[in-house]
């Protein structure tokens, strides 16, 4: 299900998406998200916005990064990993967007269930 996530102070939707899926998954404000990624990306010399920078945090904080399986890549949507996904705390990264399943539920400020992820992140190491 998709249910509509916005933390932004201003309510503005400005590329902050990495920002909104790492507060979601790690419950925090977007104001504590938004340091966490910022100090991190100071740190690393590079932009808020780079996959390693908000995923480094999100490494720090125990989560473990996955490959989506190759074996249908155009086809296999963020609306099929959200249902079969029906417990914990995953963040999905498509190489220009992030957003969060939490307990198969999709969270997002727009609705993104068509996209096709290419990794994701999960609070528990996996046994693969």
């Amino acid at each position: 299900m998709f249910i509509r996530f916005n933390p932004n102070p201003a309510g503005r939707n400005v590329g902050d998406c990495a920002v909104r899926a790492v507060a979601k998954a790690l419950g925090i404000s977007w104001e504590e998200a938004f340091e966490k990624i910022t100090d991190a990306a100071f740190r690393m010399a590079d932009m808020p916005s780079a996959d390693s920078v908000w995923g480094a945090v999100l490494r720090s904080q125990g989560f473990y990064r996955y490959a989506i399986p190759n074996t249908c890549p155009d086809c296999y949507t963020a609306e099929d990993f959200a249902r079969d996904h029906p417990r914990g705390v995953y963040v999905l990264g498509y190489g220009n967007h992030a957003n969060t399943v939490v307990n198969g539920n999709l969270f997002d400020s727009w609705d993104s269930r068509d996209l096709v992820p290419q990794y994701y992140w999960s609070e528990k190491l996996l046994n693969d």
